[in-house]
């Protein structure tokens, strides 16, 4: 049977939006290869594939022969893709500086010293180490494209510069050609090194804005310790790096040092700084036996730790990796604009011969110079890179953004999705309410037996209902019990739970399992459970056969953010909905205090679902807010499914959306990112696609029979540069965006 591996490669040597498309058709094509996806503004690759059919060697042999390269190794992936962006921006800057260096003389001699003797050879020599050493990687790149039978951004370069330059030395050695036909000779040496200078500067520009849109990233790989001090068996410690530390390695961390491992404390305590993870600002104590997770930072003492993940493993990586993925993912938008791409530059191929065609032949050979000069500015002004940076960009900057809110986004769908919602639904329990409920009183319908709280306390162990582990803890309050050995255990879903003891049945739940039961209660005992629920208490219910023992409230506060998060939702014109499986009186005292108009009592996990689904059909985009598995069936029926996040047991794998804190307010400022993000690609997109319908018919000299206007290559290539440069800086614009 093979298995799917999923994984995530730098790619290097990648310098536009045509590139990106072709490392991905080149890998997607693989035999062994399910899916391929390539983010240009992150230079990554996400691929799946089956591990028994492919190897990463054999994908990144694939990707070499496509004039690309992978770095497939896992350890230091991050450094080193780090390593060889800071290389390629080094060599793109002395690049762009020696360009600029020929390139002011080249102007100098082409407008300033025109008629001068000879200038037009002196330019020559001037343009022959610009193509030659400064734009030499347009045409090596242009060449293993032509040779897969493919263009991208390199071929657009390669041919504008030497179109011009051959036409240009052709009218340096045959200038006699021209002046026998009755025309004057004209060379446009500087317009080709130009192009160069400005396309090194745009990619340059380029690059260091897209090193700003993964600053998030980089954040939270600086969290990660690069060694950590391993105490051996024999005592002596040892500095390890992190890549070869093992489940159940002793990590001694000293004071401000930052926990390289997820683990338990083994010896010591301490108080340790987890805002990063969970983003409480108060420092959390530690002792023997608590958890603690890697990227945290030790405040105070010494201690030891268990290490139980590692690598890869640990919560903090598992953050990085959500991360990386969303950022890497596509937007449905995105689709096309990929379609878009992949016929660009053939189409503009097919509108700069066009351009020099209809030139000649309007205007005869008088105007080949103009036909020469507009098919170069067509080649030059249309940009591709524009339109493949503007929405991956945008979504690496709102998934960034996100990540440092501490709001986590699996992919970009989840993102489009978001600001499309117009119903809320949340779960109550832990999500509403703090999610740490405690007793609040004993009502026993029954004189007391020896055996009820031992039977009770077995019943309660075994529950996963988040209001068992309340009970538990107040019977282990009171003198020391035992729990009861029980015949069978029964789980209820939606009402709790059923055992076995000595022959006789217990049950322990809501007030669905008392009706089931037909168990009939007093009068008094009646009125004192209708204060208690008028509170906003929980009752539980335990009994025997069809005779009820005794009742149980317990409260679980609401937080004390759940009422400004409720109240800005509604601001932003969404309806809020709340659902839970306690009693009609327990749900409105809730609801009341939260302003919650519309919720639902008594819902077992089917209904929760069933009533997402009637939501739905009434044509409403619907979010469910929940802890990610009591809750699993309707998130998994919602629009979009938001999970509340509690340190170690996020729900990264279940929902869409990851709110890594208790707080609500996240909720809100998650939906406004995702407009914002979504807003801001639309706007990218829409001026990439006016920039390229304007421009390029300005270039092809559709304006000079109204007022004589030639767009020069040399304010093309400008105008070329500019437009990527512009997109890129538009999406770091949201980052300084208050939310």
């Amino acid at each position: 049977m093979s298995t799917t591996i999923q994984k995530i490669y730098p790619v290097l040597n990648m310098h536009c939006a045509g590139c990106a498309n072709n490392v991905e058709r080149t890998v997607k094509k693989l035999p062994g290869v399910t899916d391929a996806s390539v983010n240009f503004a992150s230079n990554q690759l996400n691929v799946s594939f089956e591990g028994n059919h492919i190897t990463p060697g054999e994908i990144r042999a694939a990707v070499l022969a496509a004039g690309y390269d992978l770095i497939i190794e896992e350890t230091r992936k991050a450094e080193r893709q780090e390593e060889a962006q800071h290389l390629r921006y080094q060599r793109l800057k002395h690049k762009v500086t020696g360009a600029w260096i020929l390139v002011v003389p080249l102007l100098f001699f082409a407008m300033v010293l025109r008629q001068m003797p000879y200038t037009e050879w002196i330019q020559m020599m001037l343009a022959i180490p610009m193509l030659a050493f400064f734009g030499n990687d347009f045409f090596v790149g242009a060449w293993k494209q032509l040779k897969l039978g493919r263009s991208n951004m390199d071929t657009l370069v390669a041919l504008s510069t030497s179109i011009a330059f051959l036409f240009s030395l052709f009218n340096t050695l045959f200038p006699e050609y021209w002046r026998s036909h009755g025309l004057e000779t004209h060379v446009y040496y500087e317009a080709s090194g130009v192009i160069i200078a400005f396309v090194l500067t745009g990619k340059l520009m380029e690059e260091r804005a897209k090193g700003n849109t993964s600053a998030a990233i980089r954040r939270l790989m600086g969290l990660q310790p690069k060694t950590a001090r391993v105490r051996r068996t024999n005592g002596q410690e040892e500095e390890m790096p992190i890549e070869e530390l093992q489940v159940g390695n002793l990590i001694i961390v000293h004071p401000g040092e930052q926990l390289p491992v997820d683990g338990q404390v083994a010896e010591g305590e301490s108080y340790v700084d987890e805002s990063m993870i969970s983003g409480e600002p108060i420092p959390v104590g530690k002792v023997k036996g608590d958890k603690v997770l890697a990227g945290t930072v030790n405040q105070r003492g010494s201690f030891v730790v268990s290490a139980t993940q590692v690598g890869s493993e640990t919560v903090l990586a598992r953050i990085i990796r959500l991360v990386q993925e969303a950022q890497g993912s596509k937007a449905p938008v995105q689709r096309i604009v990929d379609r878009v791409t992949e016929f660009f530059v053939p189409t503009v191929l097919g509108i700069a011969i066009l351009t020099f065609v209809l030139w000649l032949a309007i205007g005869g050979t008088e105007r080949l110079s103009y036909g020469v000069l507009s098919a170069v500015s067509v080649l030059v002004i249309a940009c591709p890179c524009a339109l493949g940076l503007a929405t991956p960009t945008a979504l690496m900057v709102g998934m960034g953004k996100a990540a440092d809110l501490h709001i986590l986004i699996k992919d970009a769908l989840a993102l489009e999705q978001m600001r499309k919602v117009n119903v809320i639904v949340f779960d109550k329990t832990g999500t509403l309410t703090e999610g740490t409920p405690a007793v609040k009183g004993w009502l026993w319908a029954q004189p007391q037996e020896a055996h009820h709280k031992e039977v009770l306390l077995a019943a309660e162990l075994k529950s996963e209902h988040p209001l068992a582990n309340a009970i538990v803890e107040a019977l282990r309050q009171g003198e020391p019990i035992q729990p009861a050995t029980l015949d069978r255990f029964e789980s209820l879903t939606g009402k709790g739970v059923k055992v076995g003891f000595q022959g006789t049945t217990y049950w322990v739940g809501s007030h669905k399992l008392l009706n089931d039961f037909n168990v009939p209660i007093d009068e008094q005992l009646s009125t004192m459970l209708k204060e208690y629920a008028t509170e906003g208490n929980s009752i539980i219910y335990f009994g025997q056969a069809n005779e009820l023992l005794a009742a149980i409230a317990v409260s679980d506060p609401i937080k004390a953010t759940s009422p400004d998060a409720i109240k800005q939702l509604k601001a932003q014109g969404t309806e809020v909905y709340m659902l839970t499986g306690d009693s009609e009186r327990t749900a409105k005292a809730v609801a009341t205090s939260l302003g919650i108009d519309q919720y639902v009592a008594d819902a077992l996990p089917d209904d929760k679902a069933e009533y997402i689904r009637e939501l739905q059909l009434q044509g409403k985009r619907v979010a469910m807010v929940g802890d990610g598995i009591n809750d699993s069936q309707a998130l998994a029926l919602a629009d979009v499914s938001v999970a509340m996040g509690k340190g170690t047991d996020i729900a990264m794998d279940v929902a869409m959306v990851t709110l890594m804190t208790s707080d609500l307010l996240l909720l809100p400022k998650a939906f406004q990112l995702s407009r914002q993000t979504v807003r801001l690609i639309h706007q990218n997109l829409f001026w990439a696609f006016i920039y390229n319908v304007i421009g390029i018919p300005i270039a092809a000299g559709v304006l000079f029979p109204f007022d004589g206007l030639l767009l020069s290559p040399m304010l093309a290539s400008a105008a070329m540069a500019f437009s990527s440069v512009s997109v890129v800086l538009n999406s770091l614009s949201l980052g300084r965006r208050r939310i």
